[in-house]
């Protein structure tokens, strides 16, 4: 059976309960964003009439919001206008924006609490502790992986199962994998996309050459040291080698360009590796992303946040589902049904992960490379430096200004915001 809002709802109406059970249940409603292709919608309310039929006195009210931002701005206004949610997943680098406008309440603030919170992979943590507490609580996250074309590989005589392990390979092999026909490029050798998500793509490239974008306090940023400006012009130049589309390659498209033979490799998340594992009509691979001076990828996705403006009752009702939601089985049906990295070490000592991995082993790339993952860019007023850094990276991209003049603009703008933070 399809769960939608209307039925999910209808559905908790007529759970096996009292007419005076009903009328004192507590309601806990949940902004969720849907970034990514697969049936995440159909996924989460499963869950949340699962939760009910256990849990009658709760009703859970999923509100499917759209685009992480757009899910953080619906959130941010419902709460100051006093209409919020209780919960949202919001993206993990929201944290410090979150906390400025003391919209959000800790986990941390019991014995149980931490001992659930020091259950999670510490990678995943990272972005969660601010000030010595814990804000978020680690759902819907991710690495950055390369996805490839076994087929591709074998049709230019390259190694299917020995993807690229360094930049020089990986540029190497993105020119081999070019196709040309005429005077028309059928197929590149990879995407990068650079919409939606363009800081993170340069974050890996960025760790992958040994530094860091911003400090751990999010009060200053290093957008134009030297190892940052290599790591873009690496990025500029496999266009100019013809390896990689010029301009800018769109997020959302990125996938089905994969799918469709457009692409021999892309860089993308994780949480579409199951959407991807469905559709594709050739061998497929799944590997880190390649290193230069040492691997790396920034861990990406979404937090359970809990709003300010829930109730003794509906935060209680709030910590029970999420932590009903992570536990190690729920974790692992999770990540096997989207691609998502399960979130904690006992998620991937189930027997139903231990046989998903035994079948498809490309499903513990993610994880394996949480040994190399640093934590997602984040900032105080995150939101505003990340688009301006995102229409620098784009403008370097798009051959308007030099990596150099890009990245040294968004520094300048970048610290003149967060001047105000510095302590």
């Amino acid at each position: 059976m399809k769960f939608t809002r209307r039925s999910l709802l209808a559905a908790s109406a007529t759970l096996a309960m009292p007419a005076v059970a009903r009328a004192e249940a507590t309601t806990v409603e949940f902004y969720f964003p849907v970034a990514v292709g697969g049936p995440i919608t159909k996924i989460v309310d499963d869950f949340a009439a699962g939760f009910m039929k256990e849990n009658p006195d709760i009703v859970l009210k999923p509100v499917y919001a759209g685009s992480y931002t757009d899910t953080l701005t619906k959130a941010v206004t419902a709460t100051k206008s006093g209409q919020g949610p209780q919960l949202a997943v919001l993206l993990s680098t929201d944290a410090y924006s979150l906390i400025d406008d003391e919209l959000i309440l800790p986990f941390d603030t019991t014995a149980d609490d931490k001992a659930w919170l020091a259950s999670f992979y510490p990678a995943f943590m990272k972005n969660s502790e601010i000030n010595g507490r814990i804000w978020g609580v680690p759902f819907q996250r991710s690495t950055i992986v390369l996805y490839y074309n076994k087929d591709a590989f074998k049709e230019v005589g390259l190694d299917p199962e020995a993807p690229p392990a360094t930049w020089t390979e990986h540029a190497d092999f993105a020119k081999k994998l070019t196709k040309v026909e005429g005077d028309r490029t059928t197929r590149w050798g990879v995407q990068i996309p650079a919409t939606g998500f363009t800081y993170w793509l340069l974050q890996a490239m960025i760790a992958e050459n040994g530094a860091e974008m911003a400090s751990a306090n999010g009060t200053k940023v290093n957008f134009n040291g030297a190892p940052v400006v290599e790591a873009l012009q690496y990025w500029v130049d496999l266009a100019k080698e013809k390896a990689h589309p010029p301009g800018i390659v769109e997020w959302g498209t990125t996938p089905r360009d994969f799918l469709e033979g457009k692409a021999a490799m892309i860089w993308h998340t994780t949480g579409n590796l199951t959407n991807i594992r469905a559709n594709a009509k050739f061998g497929l691979g799944v590997a880190m992303l390649p290193a230069n001076k040492r691997r790396g990828s920034p861990t990406g996705g979404g937090n359970f946040y809990m709003f300010k403006g829930a109730s003794a009752a509906q935060q209680a009702a709030s910590l029970k589902f999420l932590k009903w939601v992570t536990t190690p089985e729920r974790a692992a049906a999770w990540g096997i049904a989207t691609g998502y990295v399960a979130t904690s070490p006992a998620a991937w000592a189930t027997q139903a992960m231990k046989d998903y991995v035994s079948g498809f082993p490309q499903a513990a790339v993610a994880r394996d490379q949480l040994e190399f993952a640093v934590p997602e860019f984040s900032t105080h007023d995150n939101q505003k430096i990340v688009q301006l850094l995102d229409d620098e990276l784009q403008a370097a991209l798009l051959g308007s200004k030099t990596s150099k003049a890009a990245l040294d603009d968004a520094q300048a703008a970048a610290t003149k915001i967060l001047r105000p933070y510095v302590r």
